[in-house]
């Protein structure tokens, strides 16, 4: 029996010493998480950066987003509308991202909505025109909220440019 208690407290000690070597190595527990924004976290900031106009808070977001994840085409698309609407718009940037939306996803309904406005903007409105005609076939009407506000601006335009 004493060679049974003296086995039975050698053995509550072996564990009772392992078990702190255990409990370091469970998963989760590494102070190396990483507790960066995710790619939607920056997205959900970019929206909100640009509901209050702050162009610059919104590329900052959104250039990361592209960078971390090339093929995000909304985040391009977001990324050319703040190049686009900035105090100083950079229309070869809003057109190099509108582009690049567009390879990525060419029925992006947001992005030919965009790069129209943009042509309007550079003095194009056959090219915006096009991207009107592109919405038609993509929505498959004329009433889509994209096909209605790019026709509607192609409408502004030519009045505030006959001829």
């Amino acid at each position: 029996m004493k060679h049974t208690v003296i086995s039975a407290i050698l053995a509550t000690s072996a564990l009772a010493f392992s078990l702190p070597a255990l409990a370091a190595d469970t998963p989760g527990s590494s102070p190396s998480v990483s507790s960066a924004p995710s790619a939607a976290d920056r997205m959900a900031s970019a929206r909100k950066a640009i509901e209050t106009k702050d162009w610059r808070k919104a590329q900052s977001e959104l250039t990361t987003v592209v960078r971390d994840e090339p093929r995000n085409a909304d985040a391009h698309n977001l990324l050319a509308y703040s190049y686009r609407k900035a105090a100083s718009p950079n229309l070869a940037k809003a057109f190099e991202h509108y582009n690049i939306a567009l390879k990525l996803d060419p029925k992006h309904k947001g992005a030919h909505e965009y790069i129209g406005e943009a042509y309007l903007m550079d003095k194009k409105p056959a090219e915006a025109e096009k991207h009107l005609v592109l919405l038609e076939g993509i929505c498959g009407n004329k009433t889509c909220e994209e096909y209605v506000d790019l026709a509607r601006a192609i409408a502004d335009y030519k009045a505030r440019n006959p001829g």
